[in-house]
């Protein structure tokens, strides 16, 4: 690891004692959080690489979101701030009447015999009652899986039966900017196709939408849960697990990453002050979805854990009704940091790429905006910064890290902002470049991106049930090293730079070039709004790079011309060692819903191979778009 020079003093230092006294680092680090029995052991590492952070430890997840606040006095602080432009309401959350919601969903589970341990999936819109699920299980010990509301029937039931849980608690139905969508008839469908049986769902009736219930095993929220009893908090061990997440895996069959409850809870409030700079009564918004980890960390947990405010959102970036919500919801509810996706930025550029919504809306109360879930690109992170004149951070973390692995730390030790990294290792990670037979590269030099284990606190403890593929999807590359996926480089001043995943490497002609620079030079040109570009195969050069953009709107550009710039730029920019000259416009990327590119589903589409639709997909309809482009190109 590349520790940077003079910036980031302050930083460094954490750094390098986060790694040589890592025990005292971390304890310290773990002071914020009520501890109902100290642990033995800070780390214990005797059954590497299976880590277990605050051995012996004893906590309640839920008491240090919710109850200790209340406790300390600050029970009327608004917890949670609900914002709906797709229903036109809103609500205001107190923590003392999230305390109330919490331990009657709590009782009620308890009521139906939950117990510490148990499984709850939860597949729910963005509402506050989301969050009160999950926080309900916390304080029982039981461990909930969050499917994000909507998805597909058969990939509920493939979750249904991994976890295996005792009770599954859901909506009727969630709001799209395209309209209703109902969640009882996929649930049900899902429910049929598991072989697991779940004994008990619990469903709340949105008005928009009232489900069809099935008599004995259906059982609906506001007729059980306003007659439960309230309990109390269950202490667990800080190594049992707060929850399972899926990801998508390369086989098919989605991956449960494991996040345990203290060193989860360690990080999230670590993170909170350092990186967004969030101390309690601030507001947080991280503008994401409970389905996905960012809405896991800091949409629920983070902001909750150091007594900020969560601001919880159901919309989309446009659409809902303009590209202007964003700006004006952080004036009105006063948000200090905002998180959000690089696509969404994109999206709101391309519909008003002169920001004309940003202007006359005071964004004082706005210290930053960061950025995280894809590579974010100089121009899109410059326009941000340009249109906003706030520091625009991105930084980069993943579904199993839980938390940000390479960040600015706004809180601690700010260092200058280098558009297309997002900055230096947080303090816990020894983020290393790597070629394939394992040795460091030079500064500048692209490879693997790995960290060095041990991980930090939060971040994934195995995958469940599976802790072979554990080691074979993580720890098989490198001994001694968790493999993130990702291809990248490290400069001089310790910045690290995603370029792309591992599997997005262009071999052309022998020379390993990384997708993400192409985007990042097609996405300079003025008439490209986002960019996607994958691998194809070629006779001579083995593989070539083939580009699809997406136009701001409004351009008004002839595709032989558009087609001329673009290569004539990746000439200059990347050189002709590129080959580049595969390059059509695109009227949408197919993505997930989390607004990640399905590069893989495309080049699936290029090579003529299998096509299985990915349950993430946000589209499907632009599966089709990306066969016309394709065969615009000579790739029918």
């Amino acid at each position: 690891m590349r520790l940077g020079g003079t910036m980031g003093t302050v930083a460094n230092d954490m750094r390098i004692q986060a790694l040589t006294d890592r025990d005292d680092y971390w304890a310290r680090a773990a002071a914020v959080i009520d501890w109902h029995t100290p642990w033995d052991r800070v780390l214990d590492d005797s059954q590497a690489p299976f880590y277990k952070w605050y051995a012996g430890a004893e906590l309640n997840t839920c008491y240090n979101a919710v109850d200790r606040h209340v406790a300390a006095g600050r029970g009327d602080q608004t917890a949670i701030q609900y914002v709906s432009p797709v229903t036109n309401s809103e609500l205001a959350i107190s923590y003392r009447e999230l305390q109330l919601h919490v331990s009657k969903l709590a009782g009620y589970l308890h009521s139906i015999g939950v117990e510490k341990g148990d499984r709850v999936v939860i597949y729910m819109p963005m509402i506050p009652d989301t969050a009160y699920a999950m926080l309900a299980c916390a304080r029982i010990g039981a461990i909930h899986s969050v499917v994000f509301g909507g998805f597909a029937a058969n990939e509920l039931a493939t979750r249904i039966n991994d976890a295996k849980p005792k009770a599954l608690i859901s909506a009727s139905c969630g709001i799209e900017p395209s309209g209703v969508v109902e969640y009882k008839p996929l649930l049900d469908a899902a429910l049929e196709q598991a072989s697991h049986k779940v004994e008990h769902c619990l469903v709340l009736n949105r008005p928009q939408c009232q489900a069809q219930m099935q008599t004995g095993r259906d059982h609906d929220w506001d007729s059980v849960v306003p007659q439960a009893p309230q309990i109390g908090c269950v202490p667990v061990a800080a190594t049992d697990p707060l929850y399972i997440l899926y990801t998508s895996g390369t086989t098919g069959q989605p991956k449960g990453v494991v996040r345990d409850n203290g060193g989860h809870a360690v990080a999230l409030a670590w993170s909170m002050k350092h990186v967004y700079d969030i101390n309690p009564g601030d507001v947080f918004w991280a503008a994401s979805d409970v389905g996905w980890v960012v809405g896991h960390s800091y949409i629920v947990y983070g902001p909750l854990l150091v007594g900020a405010t969560s601001l919880l959102f159901e919309g989309k970036p446009v659409g809902t009704p303009d590209a202007g919500t964003f700006w004006r919801v952080i004036n009105q509810y006063g948000v200090k940091s905002f998180f959000t996706a690089p696509t969404a930025i994109r999206a709101i550029k391309r519909e008003d790429p002169d920001g004309e919504f940003i202007k006359g809306i005071n964004l004082d109360c706005l210290g930053s905006l960061f950025l995280a879930g894809e590579r974010c690109d100089p121009d899109t992170l410059n326009w941000a910064h340009e249109k906003l004149g706030k520091p625009v951070i991105d930084h980069w973390w993943q579904t199993e890290t839980g938390w940000p692995v390479a960040a600015n730390l706004m809180g601690t030790d700010p260092v200058p902002v280098k558009p297309g990294s997002p900055a230096q290792a947080v303090p816990g990670y020894q983020v290393e470049v790597l070629d394939e037979s394992g040795e460091q590269v030079a500064a500048n030099t692209s490879g693997n991106v790995v960290i060095k284990l041990p991980l930090p606190p939060g971040t994934l403890t195995t995958l469940w049930g599976n802790d072979q593929r554990y080691r074979d999807s993580y720890l098989s590359m490198y001994e001694g090293y968790y493999l993130t996926g990702d291809a990248g480089y490290l400069d001089e001043d310790g910045y690290l730079y995603i370029m792309s995943r591992i599997d997005d490497i262009i071999n052309v002609a022998g020379h390993r070039l990384s997708t993400g620079r192409f985007e990042e030079v097609l996405c300079q040109h003025d008439a490209v709004a986002e960019a996607a570009v994958i691998g194809v195969e070629d006779k001579l050069k083995g593989q070539l790079p083939l580009g699809l953009v997406v136009l701001r709107n409004g351009t008004n550009i002839s595709e032989a011309q558009l087609q001329q710039e673009l290569i004539a730029l990746v000439r200059s920019e990347i050189g002709p060692v590129a080959a580049f000259r595969l390059v059509t416009a695109i009227p949408k990327l197919p993505k997930t819903r989390s607004g990640k590119i399905l590069r893989g589903t495309m080049r699936q589409i290029a090579a003529h191979q299998p096509l299985k639709i990915p349950a993430t997909i946000e589209d499907p309809m632009t599966l089709e778009l990306v066969k016309e482009a394709l065969a615009r190109l000579g790739y029918k």
